[in-house]
């Protein structure tokens, strides 16, 4: 029993332990031991206050924490706001430093945001906000040259070109999509369109037809396309056919619907399996015209275009646009819904098929997002910008904001069904026009 006493005595007069500066992280004199002081008031024994540790401060740590390549520059009077273009984030330091009563030993607070204090002092948490660290600065800042190349290098990393990604690589192992050579194809889509566009004033030329018979005309030949289930590719290329003829061969008034016939008669050879036969274009055509007559425009035809059938038309692009915008359908069906109502329009003759359908692609985007969107995949894919788009995207807004008034509703009416996802009934996007005025 008195062997128990004396040394339930002896721990009562052991000296309590100080703290020795090893531990980081944790609040100020969380753990301190206190004792009383000449005014009643308890202060922490010792004279550097105990700090609340999440991990001790040994050598191996610290030379950890140096081998990361973070330097903070200490400056023992004022420190500033750094703006660390590493992280893209701003470390916000105390100045001066923050010390308790009788300490000596100065130290830092540094407010690290989200997960840069993974880099900073290589904590896992990322939701650690205040670092209290009162012996590693000195350790970081033994060799501030060696840090600073590191920020150099980074800095020029974040302002370089956004990474564009390879959208072929998916069809590596599809023959058909040529992904080894498609690049080269689309390069010279782009070369050679200018040779499929005609005069945007062409109409001058003819006497016995203007620009509203042209609509009245491409109209109803869309009305007839979807009638024969024809494919897409059809259709751009019989409007292609009709101004290309008429940009070169005066017609009269009452031969236009031939020429339209004659137009889809060979767009159909062209593209299709299963053609058409002539008896069924006549039939549809009210029987204003005979077998003879449209052979005999299907011959002064291709010998006015010299046989120049095969030339890139907006349908060419719209397929590979699509796929850089990684359309879905809804983006798919509006995008043919805008481009259709600008074959109607005489006035959209002045843009080159590409242009036209990357911003029809860049109008179908902000109207069913709501707001401005033009990514750098669909930019550097298309070769146009956003401000390279939005003359002709304005023009398209105007369009879908009529396209259900007036005579000419055929586009509207085709792309108000469930074949084509009711495309139509998208409000248009006002706020393009707005930002113009």
């Amino acid at each position: 029993m008195e062997g128990r006493r004396s040394a339930m005595e002896a721990a009562s007069r052991r000296p309590v332990l100080s703290d020795i500066g090893n531990f980081v992280g944790g609040h100020p004199l969380r753990y301190a031991a206190y004792k009383q002081g000449v005014e009643g008031k308890m202060i922490p024994i010792g004279k550097n206050p105990a700090i609340a540790a999440s991990r001790p401060m040994t050598r191996r740590f610290a030379a950890s924490l140096t081998n990361k390549q973070t330097w903070v520059q200490v400056q023992k009077q004022k420190i500033e706001p750094v703006e660390n273009v590493t992280w893209g984030i701003k470390h916000q330091r105390t100045a001066p430093f923050s010390s308790s009563s009788n300490d000596s030993k100065d130290f830092v607070t540094i407010d690290v945001e989200e997960c840069a204090v993974k880099e900073v002092i290589g904590v896992e948490e990322c939701k650690v906000k205040e670092v209290i660290m009162p012996a590693v600065i000195e350790a970081m800042a033994e060799d501030p040259a060696q840090h600073c190349d590191m920020f150099d290098e980074v800095e020029m990393e974040d302002v370089s070109d956004p990474i564009i990604p390879d959208i072929d690589s998916c069809d590596s192992n599809n023959p058909l999509a040529v992904a080894d050579y498609v690049d080269d194809i689309y390069q010279f889509y782009m070369e050679t369109e200018n040779s499929s566009c005609v005069p945007p004033n062409y109409m001058s030329n003819q006497t016995d037809i203007n620009d509203k018979m042209r609509a009245i005309l491409i109209d109803w030949l869309i009305e007839v396309h979807y009638k024969f289930e024809l494919m897409d590719e059809t259709l751009f290329l019989t409007v292609n056919l009709l101004d290309r003829f008429l940009a070169c061969q005066t017609v009269l008034r009452k031969r236009l619907q031939l020429v339209g016939v004659t137009a889809l008669l060979l767009a159909c050879k062209y593209e299709e399996v299963s053609v058409p036969v002539v008896e069924d274009l006549i039939l549809i055509s009210d029987r204003a015209y005979s077998r003879a007559e449209v052979l005999q425009m299907e011959k002064l035809m291709v010998n006015t275009l010299q046989f120049q059938i095969s030339l890139p038309t907006p349908y060419v692009f719209m397929r590979r646009f699509l796929k850089a915008a990684e359309a879905d359908k809804k983006l798919e069906f509006l995008s043919f819904f805008l481009i259709e109502l600008c074959l109607v329009q005489y006035e959209m003759l002045k843009y080159c098929p590409s242009l036209l359908v990357a911003a029809a692609i860049y109008t179908a985007q902000c109207t069913i997002k709501g707001y401005r969107f033009w990514s750098p995949t669909s930019e550097y894919y298309t070769t146009y910008s956003e401000d390279q788009l939005l003359e002709c995207s304005r023009s398209m807004v105007d369009f879908h904001q009529k396209a259900a008034t007036g005579k000419l509703t055929g586009v509207h009416r085709k792309f108000n069904t469930f074949k084509f996802g009711f495309a139509s009934k998208y409000k248009p996007a006002l706020f393009l026009l707005e930002a113009a005025l």
